[in-house]
């Protein structure tokens, strides 16, 4: 049962309550049962992506440059885990895309 933590996305084991999920019932299934179980359970809908209008975008080469940034806002984004400079990046991109055309 140690496999199914991973739907826990890094909570700690014991901050989740208590799972009630009969996994032994589960595994028993035989691969129709657990579809037709997946196909009658309305929290199970999934929507299929139209990717009919996606677009393939590679992400630009980025420019090192060296920043001051105030102790508690990088504190702030520290805190928040790995790939706090990549949402640094996305805040500045964002705040860019919205004010872009913006007369100087």
């Amino acid at each position: 049962m140690a496999g199914r933590c991973g739907a826990l996305h890094g909570a700690a084991l014991g901050d989740v309550a208590e799972n009630r999920t009969d996994w032994a019932r589960v595994d028993a299934l035989t691969e129709d049962e657990l579809e037709r179980a997946i196909a009658q359970d309305g929290d199970a809908d999934v929507v299929e992506p139209d990717w009919t209008q996606a677009r393939l975008i590679m992400p630009q080469a980025k420019d090192s440059i060296h920043l001051r940034i105030d102790p508690d806002v990088l504190g702030w984004y520290k805190k928040q885990g790995r790939g706090y400079q990549t949402r640094m990046q996305a805040v500045l991109r964002a705040f860019y895309e919205a004010h872009r055309n913006d007369a100087a």
